[in-house]
């Protein structure tokens, strides 16, 4: 079955930066768009950012744009996020996602395939 697995969260401080990462299994990886969101406490689960199925399209979030990178290495089934500038406000889960058409609009419940995502925490 299709498996969205996500690493790479923690605790940083203001100011620093983590990478993300999503290793998919299960589904032609390279057929399918990619997308992160994320859910902070008490709030409804948002995009992040997207990226085509050959990685040259991107979309971002206005709040997260000159400051994250989403990326993908289908060679190695996995998807990116880089996360600099980190700000208290990034704290939140973070789930990876997958559909098939890039250009239909990313919301939550557009998505094909989910993982269980990682807690990303941003002191102040």
């Amino acid at each position: 079955q299709v498996q969205l697995v996500e690493s790479g969260g923690g605790l940083v401080q203001a100011g620093g930066s983590l990478r993300l990462s999503c290793a998919a299994s299960g589904l032609p990886f390279g057929r399918y768009a990619m997308g992160w969101f994320r859910q902070a406490p008490g709030k409804e689960r948002e995009f992040v950012a997207a990226v085509s199925w050959g990685g040259s399209r991107t979309n971002y979030a206005d709040s997260v744009k000159d400051r994250f990178t989403i990326s993908r290495d289908n060679a190695k089934n996995t998807l990116y996020l880089q996360m600099n500038s980190l700000k208290p406000e990034d704290t939140a889960v973070y789930y990876c996602a997958a559909k098939f058409n890039y250009d239909s609009r990313w919301y939550e419940g557009g998505m094909d395939y989910w993982g269980k995502g990682t807690l990303v925490t941003v002191s102040s």
